[in-house]
């Protein structure tokens, strides 16, 4: 393999879902903090419009991700969220490593690219923590606290909307800080740019 190999990564239908996907995510991210702080500005967004760009925004997202699924189980991408038993924890402590002492020591990756192989250890585990768990959470409970009437009434001596109302925060604080450590490892490369150009284009240079 050659240092100027391209491999065609990112088909056309998983770059349209990335981008949806993103733009949802940054949505709900914003409104999400703002509904939270309970504070409103008639004089740059009213409280309302908020919330309806809020729910705009997980419909997106609940689209999106439907895509992302469907897409995974009949096209080869969904090859690369599978995980191999041996080695379970020795491959991601190996690239923490990398990530934390050796990459800034000349070491090279442990863990390469290439046509069989789209993400690292941490990478692979860290996305199927969140596509696969916390963004079916976070649609679940925004869907019931859409629907607020068919929530629980009681779980245990709590309001079922207000756990609901807790597991859809939580959720969104884990995604929230995933995004920034996703956009710091996607700017490891060649360049800071080189993986995003990646995104767009759908080749990615080994």
């Amino acid at each position: 393999m050659t240092s100027t190999e391209k491999i065609y990564f990112y088909p056309l239908w998983l770059r349209i879902w990335h981008g949806l996907n993103a733009i949802g995510i940054l949505t709900l991210i914003i409104t999400g903090i703002s509904m939270q702080s309970s504070v409103e500005s008639s004089h740059i967004v009213g409280f309302s419009l908020i919330v309806t760009l809020h729910n705009i925004a997980g419909i997106l997202v609940t689209f999106s991700y439907f895509v992302f699924f469907i897409g995974n189980l009949v096209t080869p991408n969904g090859k690369f969220y599978i995980v191999k038993p041996s080695g379970f924890w020795k491959r991601p402590i190996r690239q923490a490593y990398y990530y934390g002492w050796g990459m800034f020591h000349g070491m090279k990756a442990p863990y390469p690219l290439s046509a069989k192989r789209k993400f690292n250890p941490l990478q692979k585990y860290s996305y199927i923590l969140v596509m696969y768990l916390a963004v079916p959470i976070i649609i679940i409970t925004g869907i019931a606290l859409l629907f607020p009437e068919i929530i629980i009434d009681q779980v245990y001596t709590f309001s079922g909307v207000f756990v609901t109302a807790v597991f859809h925060s939580a959720m969104g604080f884990f995604i929230s800080i995933f995004l920034m450590i996703h956009l710091y490892i996607a700017s490891i490369g060649k360049s800071p740019l080189e993986n995003f150009k990646s995104i767009i284009t759908g080749w990615h240079h080994v």
